[in-house]
């Protein structure tokens, strides 16, 4: 066999079939399968993949190639992923209140990006920031008690004005521009 190959290859070819093995909450097995399996079919007709789950969590994901085992992968891990505190998503925003916007982080999970803490200075409307349908990343900063996930642009935005050379005096007028703000309420 060494005279064939010498050492095998770095990667498998991507026309090799592929077994891929994701382990999810077995809580989310439901949600996974969807109601009368709609969910799990729904994930296999557009990746054409074939999807087993065991009562463990244990998820068997088989496609002939590499890029339909791939895409499956990421839909069932997208479904079933944990919120986790400090993570950044990309969502989308599905209404705006008053007080503040919800956004769609995860499928079916919504998260409330308060008014102030959509954007590292003063916001007079939600609407100002952000429209129904837009587009935002937002970091988790909360998951309170009862499972509502609280989000903030303002962290993520003054991280990358840190990384980017933001002074510290910047940060201090922005502060003062709020106190000014809450004053005149």
């Amino acid at each position: 066999m060494l005279a064939a190959l010498r050492q095998p290859r770095d990667e498998i070819s991507k026309f090799a079939p592929r077994l891929i093995t994701v382990q999810i909450n077995p809580e989310k097995i439901g949600l996974l399968i969807g109601p009368g399996g709609k969910t799990i079919k729904g994930i296999q007709e557009s990746t054409g993949a074939k999807i087993d789950i065991e009562d463990d969590g244990t998820v068997y994901i088989s496609h002939m190639d590499a890029a339909g085992a791939d895409a499956a992968r990421l839909k069932v891990e997208a479904l079933t992923e944990e919120v986790r505190v400090g993570k950044v998503y990309d969502g989308r925003v599905t209404s705006i209140k008053d007080f503040g916007a919800f956004i769609e982080i995860l499928p079916g999970r919504d998260g409330l990006c308060h008014i102030s803490e959509l954007d590292d200075k003063y916001v007079g409307k939600v609407e100002d920031v952000c429209k129904v349908g837009d587009r935002l990343q937002v970091k988790v900063i909360a998951i309170d008690e009862h499972d509502r996930i609280k989000l903030s642009r303002k962290a993520l935005l003054r991280e990358q004005n840190k990384g980017a050379g933001g002074s510290e005096a910047a940060g201090a007028e922005a502060a003062k521009g709020k106190v000014e703000a809450l004053c005149e309420m």
